[in-house]
């Protein structure tokens, strides 16, 4: 095995499968499958769904070979440690928007890696810059059907998009965006607006080649520059409300131009840009059907139609922060929601609030309600809970100290500010926990929901979830 490339370590089998049945245990490595090593979880998963698979693995340092028969396209049962197997492409751009420059010191470590890996973007929805792309991977790629992928844009003229990277290659890595729409790749691209560099005539001046040049992307985000209390970069700031309302007005001007030249609004603005403007959400017909739903765009409508019972399936799964990086499933974001997804609620308290054996004592389910969320969730949800006249349930606001800055989403909560505000609120309430701010049921800081200072249940975050929450206090 290359010195660059660990084996796929099996960490969980499938009762019954075919790999069960043929023997394989959580903790083999894997060296060799059916002669070849494979990279990462696309090439397993490439050589796994054919009918007979031989495997070489390793087994308490003894090396072991099994051969596993089973349908063509049958799933293998065996889920590996993580998606790649070689290195993680890393980034060798120095954006100075780059949230992970901004990130506090003392985190877990795999938090501070840069990926700008196209694998990781097919796998998890990742966005890749494609400065490191090359025509292997555009081989690949087209060859193997790896869509959608998802682009950094941020200005689609080749200088500013150089010094926005600050990598030389910048200006031209966007040539492999236009093969891979040559090539009938769907790509979605994304926009991070940074006030004062790309938004006003840059912005609109990347609308213009974006229609000139990329107008079979599938759609593009504009997301807004996200800026810690770390942030050392004199010229990134957050944008102001008129800032904020020009660029909603930008875009709704041109989802009026692309939807007469290809068909579609195309360009579409994060929820938060309307909640900075104080601007009303649009309509959810004009979001085509939520595509961009795991960008931050649209999240807020479908919550208020989950919520209202306009849909009876959640819009999609929300996976934590940096998903991929921290040895999540193989599947990453198009992995099965998270568990609380599917029994609504999930129960979590510290075990000094529970009996000797460490088991949860929950508050009585008629107790007062409090939904644990951040200033821009409490946008969202307290009109929603105004509307339902429940003077039991209150949404309780938590304010993000650990990152400061402009951050406000309900992703990036953290364990140590959520415990500061839940020490002010009163005992025996129930407190609704959001799942999306854990990932492998931890906060960023790397405090878990069994460190608070009150119990918590934690809620799948959509607003079917919620309202079954809030029926069960009835």
């Amino acid at each position: 095995m290359s010195a660059k490339q660990s084996a796929p370590v099996v960490v969980a089998v499938t009762p019954n499968s075919a790999a069960d049945i043929a023997g394989m245990q959580p903790g083999d490595e894997v060296r060799l499958l059916n002669g070849m090593i494979p990279r990462d979880i696309i090439e397993w998963r490439l050589i796994a769904d054919e009918a007979e698979v031989e495997i070489d693995f390793v087994r308490g340092g003894i090396e072991q070979h099994t051969i596993v028969a089973k349908k063509a396209g049958e799933p293998l049962g065996a889920e590996v440690s993580s998606a790649l197997f070689d290195r993680v492409r890393t980034c060798d751009n120095h954006c100075a928007f780059c949230f992970i420059y901004q990130l506090p010191p003392g985190m877990r470590q795999s938090l501070y890696l840069k990926d700008d890996d196209y694998r990781l973007s097919f796998l998890y929805g990742n966005f890749t810059t494609l400065t490191r792309f090359t025509e292997a991977d555009l081989e690949r790629v087209i060859t193997e059907g790896l869509s959608p992928l998802n682009v950094s844009i941020h200005a689609t003229d080749p200088t500013v998009r150089s010094e926005m990277l600050r990598n030389p290659r910048g200006g031209m890595s966007l040539r492999w965006l236009r093969q891979l729409l040559d090539h009938d790749i769907c790509v979605n691209g994304q926009i991070v607006v940074c006030p004062g560099v790309n938004d006003g005539d840059v912005l609109e001046d990347s609308m213009i080649g974006i229609l000139d040049r990329y107008a079979d992307l599938h759609h593009v985000a504009l997301v807004p520059l996200g800026i810690s209390r770390y942030n050392n970069e004199a010229t990134m700031r957050a944008h102001t409300q008129d800032e904020a309302r020009a660029v909603v007005e930008l875009v709704e001007r041109w989802q009026k131009i692309f939807l007469t030249h290809v068909g579609h609004r195309m360009v579409f603005a994060a929820d938060e840009y309307y909640l900075m403007a104080d601007m009303a959400f649009p309509a959810g017909e004009d979001y085509e059907g939520f595509g961009l739903h795991e960008d931050g765009i649209g999240m807020a409508r479908t919550f208020e139609w989950e919520f209202d019972g306009r849909l009876d399936l959640p819009t999609g799964p929300q996976s934590g922060f940096f998903a991929s990086v921290d040895g999540a499933p193989a599947e990453g974001y198009r992995a099965p929601r998270n568990p609380a997804g599917d029994t609504g609620l999930r129960g979590c308290s510290s075990s000094a609030l529970g009996d000797s054996t460490g088991v949860a004592l929950l508050p009585r389910r008629t107790a007062p309600v409090g939904i644990l969320t951040a200033p821009y969730g409490a946008e969202v949800l307290q009109p929603l809970i105004d509307r339902c006249g429940r003077d039991d349930v209150r949404v309780v606001t938590v304010a993000n100290d650990f990152f400061g800055g402009n951050t406000a989403v309900t992703g990036l909560m953290v364990g140590q500010d959520i415990a500061k505000v839940l020490s002010t609120q009163p005992q025996g309430h129930r407190y609704l926990l959001p799942d999306v701010c854990l990932s492998e049921g931890r906060f960023l800081d790397g405090l878990t929901p069994q460190d608070l200072p009150r119990p918590v249940e934690i809620v799948a975050t959509d607003g079917i979830a919620l309202r079954r929450a809030l029926e069960v206090a009835r």
